[in-house]
């Protein structure tokens, strides 16, 4: 048992990091701001996602090129031999060089280049969106650690508790004031206190690991977290702001992004049916020696759209655009209902939280004190003790439980709002 209470103290002993530093495996106990520069720096997921840019940008630079097509040259040089009458075969040698440029005519360009904006504009949106998942799920694993460290802290109150009145029970029991089967409940309490705590301890390992694993911190390192779970008497915000804030969140700018770069696209691939115009510009010596001439040449060239109409990439772009279209719809929806169905589950632990701890739970912990007093005085028994103690703790376990399930809502509504006020 002393081994069980050495590492449930080791668990909770820390120095606190100071206030706005950058935190490391070593800075113990970790600030919710500090694991959120943490995941910030070294998540994968988002490291990734920011790498993409390096993709948008270059799509965005060739866009915005001069022109779509690469002008291309030819040279040619000729040995051509002609026969003379009189005096056998004559060489010569003549050249030819060209010059040819495509061009759309259809205002091509200006669909690509406003397609690839709109995509880059989407991936910093989409990237800020998963920032913010990232930051709530962060926020999800601490509120867990500092709900099982205040659980942990409670489990020992309790078997610190049992232990006074154990000794107690066995002294009277020696004297023979207390029955064999008071000092056999007493033992048995002690039992499933320290059960109880074992439990906890467990579970506060494996949230610590889990936030290790999301911060990426050594695998020996786990961290020890500060926070809080009391719950506010008033929030920072209410449900009208909230909608505000959800009509425009990162998630939904980057689905209208996308809306747009896909009506673009579906812009580009109507006008590819139009054909570009190849103009050429050419020059040539040609003929011999005495005689040589030199020509220029100016060409253009039109492919005629008889049999190839690019109706596939009509027809792919256009579904591209209808399903951005109902994502982004769906998403506004969704969003919207979500807020709403969030508020008022927060809201309802509010009002339970408050109840349970102001009309509750003090009158619980004052008969708590009266009767762990009357039973150390004899004026009740064991059974009676025990009995407020675990209505005490059970009572102290659903506010807990109540407060970890608002710090959860609330950091869960905030996320899915896009809210980006003051906590």
């Amino acid at each position: 048992m002393k081994k069980t209470l050495l590492l449930l103290l080791g668990l909770l002993t820390a120095l606190p990091a100071p206030v706005g530093a950058t935190a490391t495996a070593a800075d113990l106990p970790l600030t919710l701001e500090a694991a959120w520069q943490l995941a910030d720096q070294s998540n994968p997921v988002l490291n990734s996602a920011r790498a993409n840019l390096a993709t948008a940008e270059g799509q965005l630079a060739d866009a915005q090129g001069l022109l779509w097509n690469n002008p291309q040259i030819a040279a040619e040089r000729v040995r051509r031999t002609v026969p003379d009458p009189g005096l056998g075969d004559r060489t010569q040698r003549e050249w030819n060089v060209g010059l040819t440029q495509a061009l759309e005519i259809a205002g091509q360009q200006g669909y690509r280049r406003t397609a690839a904006e709109q995509e880059l504009a989407a991936l910093r949106e989409t990237i800020e969106e998963a920032r913010r998942q990232l930051r709530a799920e962060v926020e999800q694993k601490f509120v867990r650690v500092v709900s099982l460290q205040l659980r942990a802290e409670m489990e020992a109150g309790l078997v610190d508790l049992i232990k006074e009145n154990s000794a107690v029970t066995r002294k009277r029991f020696d004297a023979g004031e207390d029955t064999k089967l008071d000092a056999n409940l007493a033992e048995v309490e002690l039992g499933r206190a320290n059960n109880q705590l074992e439990i906890v301890a467990e579970q506060l390992i494996q949230a610590r690991a889990d936030l290790a694993t999301l911060l990426q911190l050594p695998a020996a390192k786990l961290p020890t977290v500060k926070g809080s779970l009391a719950v506010k008497p008033e929030l920072p915000y209410t449900v009208d702001q909230l909608l505000a804030a959800a009509a425009s969140r990162a998630q939904l700018r980057a689905l209208d992004h996308r809306e747009q770069a896909a009506r673009h696209r579906l812009g580009l691939e109507r006008a590819a049916v139009y054909p570009d115009v190849t103009v050429g510009l050419s020059s040539a010596r040609e003929g011999p020696g005495d005689a040589r001439e030199k020509l220029v040449g100016l060409s253009v060239s039109i492919p005629l759209p008889f049999f190839r109409r690019n109706a596939a990439g009509i027809g792919k772009a256009s579904a591209e655009l209808t399903q951005a279209e109902i994502e982004k719809q769906a998403a506004a929806r969704d969003t919207r209902a979500r807020v709403l169905s969030l508020w008022q589950k927060l809201d309802s632990l509010r009002q339970r939280v408050r109840r349970m701890d102001q009309s509750v739970l003090q009158r619980l912990e004052e008969n708590q004190r009266l009767s762990t007093a009357a039973y150390r005085a004899g004026e009740i028994s064991l059974v009676q003790m025990l009995l407020a103690t675990r209505q005490v703790l059970d009572t102290r376990r659903e506010v807990l439980e109540a407060m970890t399930d608002f710090a959860l809502t609330r950091s869960e509504l905030e996320q899915s709002a896009g809210w980006t006020g003051t906590k």
